[in-house]
């Protein structure tokens, strides 16, 4: 007796809003090095250590506002708008209550080269994101990276 194949249906979850903050992230390790530089010729170690901190927060806002987005999505539409809403809320009081600590922690941290950073990348890294945001729903997420055409005379040439 043979054995039947057994079909397994693929279960990978489409998550345009976690590939597009991973992207985010990862350009924010482009920038990084400029940021902390700057904050280093303008505040010294100080303003290179706080601009740093900033960066972390940037990224970690983005991928915790995807890791909501991914979770409340599955669960309703109403689900979702209620998470991005209170989500957004938690996530900017929770970067205040930070910004708040940090200031009052001692001398190692500048709150003008941390409060730049946090500002700037966030919003220049979104703007930057814009360019490779897909909107189409053939493709969600992250655009496709665009397929090179060749001519037939390009193809019987080699």
């Amino acid at each position: 007796m043979a054995a039947t194949p057994t079909i397994v249906a693929d279960h990978t979850q489409v998550t345009p809003e976690r590939d597009i903050a991973r992207d985010l992230a990862r350009r924010a390790v482009w920038v990084a090095p400029a940021f902390v530089a700057i904050g280093a010729i303008g505040w010294g170690a100080t303003g290179a250590a706080s601009a740093a901190v900033a960066l972390v927060l940037v990224v970690a806002n983005f991928l915790i506002g995807a890791a909501i987005i991914t979770r409340a999505v599955g669960i309703s539409l109403n689900a979702l708008y209620g998470a991005v809403l209170f989500g957004y809320l938690v996530r900017l009081g929770a970067l205040a209550v930070i910004a708040v600590a940090l200031k009052g922690s001692g001398d190692w941290f500048a709150a003008v080269p941390f409060a730049i950073t946090l500002l700037v990348t966030h919003l220049g890294l979104l703007v930057w994101e814009t360019r490779h945001v897909s909107a189409s729903l053939a493709f969600p997420g992250l655009a496709p990276q665009p397929v090179q055409q060749v001519t037939p005379e390009e193809n019987h040439a080699k």
